[in-house]
């Protein structure tokens, strides 16, 4: 509750924030946008449906200085309801079609292709494949194009934002900036929450900020350094700091990788891929020995792996059946190429790190701008790119859902019963036992007919 005692104003803002959080262990944590749209709404003084309203000093006196928040904003969600009418015949209920009104606010000529007769008050897709319907409609695709055209230009913006002024923006206030171009760009748009690509923003600005007061602190050159990666480790039972190679003050080393080293990336992935498959190797070899064989020196205790030093002395000393020792000349074959790949892993890795210490080392400015890029703009640009994605799947998220709970009517469940019990009854007449079995049978029977009868 927030009193201010002079104010030109006398009506009260009330505020529901109960449904925006982000679960955090047993404890319910506002966003960074939860935040926001709170800061926003009493900034504003804005109506937001199932959020916020703005409520005359009359209406509180009317009902009788009441202040429980429920009575003015109501931010329950509908609870779930089944059509009977539906659920017995079949059909798609207009009411629950109608609930989805501001997709159809958005697509004002979508709900016309999905539905045939979508006057009535029961209504029958046009076509079962929802999802094609959907994103092959001319009002979605113009409205991805519109999200598309808004956010056209954002790359280049934050780089003239974030890059072009890193020595001098203000680092406190610069997340609130591009908030605010952000939110500009949401208006025309028909559909889309503005506080979902906040929070993409505000989930990096950690980072982009530490990263800019590294810069501005350090200078130019921090960009350059390559620190030494301290970890600890246990000598003789104690714990001690020891370099383990070398991590990039400024920029990871796996960017900076993807990003100029990606030969050298790729040819350690075809070794790790070859250690795959070798594993899957000896899998194929361990199944290809009979029960007998599993019971010799060369499998481990559980069968489940070779026992190399076995199997090298299986082979020198020839005392197993040819068919046997085909497969274990295989195990040790894969298992002198193992050896040779993880030593060469471990020479291939030493070089990357090497060769990724002396990259960042010797940057130039071109390539320290593609860097930044990477790490700052291109997850907000991504982030804020996937929201119109969302907003289709979510609807038809929505109308599958709405289908499949009326696919299957009370009248087909009967129909199956009784096809079910017809089937039974014709397995139980052909049922053959003692007199017992046959009269528990017969009283089966019975009470299959007279269920029948019944209906």
């Amino acid at each position: 509750m927030v009193l201010k005692q002079k104010r030109d104003n006398t009506d009260i803002l009330f505020i529901d924030a109960s449904k925006g959080f982000e679960k955090v262990g047993k404890n319910n944590k506002l966003r960074a946008c939860d935040i926001k749209k709170i800061v926003d709404t009493v900034i504003e003084r804005k109506d937001i449906a199932g959020f916020s309203k703005v409520v005359s000093r009359e209406l509180i006196r009317k009902n009788e200085y009441n202040l429980n928040i429920p009575r003015y904003v109501d931010s329950s969600e509908k609870a779930e309801s089944w059509d009977i009418y539906a659920s017995m015949f079949g059909g798609i209920p207009r009411a629950e079609v109608d609930d989805l009104k501001d997709y159809w606010k958005a697509f004002p000529n979508l709900r016309n292709a999905l539905f045939i007769d979508p006057l009535e008050q029961y209504l029958t897709f046009a076509d079962k494949n929802i999802k094609h319907i959907i994103n092959e409609h001319v009002d979605v695709k113009d409205f991805i194009s519109a999200y598309e055209n808004a956010f056209a230009d954002l790359n280049i913006y934050l780089k003239k934002e974030l890059i072009d002024r890193q020595d001098d923006l203000n680092i406190a206030a610069e997340e609130d900036v591009i908030a605010t171009e952000i939110f500009k760009r949401f208006v025309c748009l028909k559909l889309g929450d503005p506080y979902i690509a906040y929070q993409i923003v505000d989930d990096m600005w950690q980072l982009i900020s530490i990263d800019l007061e590294i810069i501005q602190t350090e200078g130019h050159e921090a960009i350059r350094k390559v620190d030494p990666n301290m970890v600890i480790k246990k000598k003789k039972g104690k714990e001690v700091e020891v370099q383990e190679g070398y991590i990039g003050h400024i920029f990871p080393f796996e960017l900076v990788q993807n990003t100029f080293l990606v030969g050298e990336k790729k040819e350690l992935s075809k070794l790790y891929n070859r250690i795959s498959e070798i594993s899957s190797g000896y899998e194929e070899l361990l199944d290809q020995l009979s029960e007998e064989d599993k019971a010799g020196d060369f499998i481990n205790d559980d069968n489940t792996a070779f026992d190399f030093k076995e199997v090298a002395r299986a082979i020198k000393n020839n005392d197993v059946e040819d068919e046997t020792l085909d497969v274990l000349k295989k195990v040790d074959s894969l298992n002198k190429e193992e050896k040779k790949l993880k030593k060469d892993i471990k020479e291939k890795e030493v070089e990357l790190e090497i060769a990724t210490k002396n990259k960042i080392e010797n940057l130039s400015d071109e390539e320290a701008t593609l860097l930044f890029e990477k790490k700052w703009i291109e997850p907000i640009a991504e982030g804020i790119a996937d929201i119109p994605v969302q907003i289709i799947k979510d609807l038809v998220l929505n109308l599958e859902t709405i289908a499949e709970k009326y696919e299957t009517t009370y009248e087909d469940v009967d129909k199956e019963i009784k096809n079910i019990s017809v089937d039974l009854g014709k397995m139980l007449g052909e049922l053959t036992g003692n007199s017992y079995d046959m009269q528990g049978v017969f009283e089966l029977k019975k009470l299959l007919e007279d269920n029948e009868n019944d209906k």
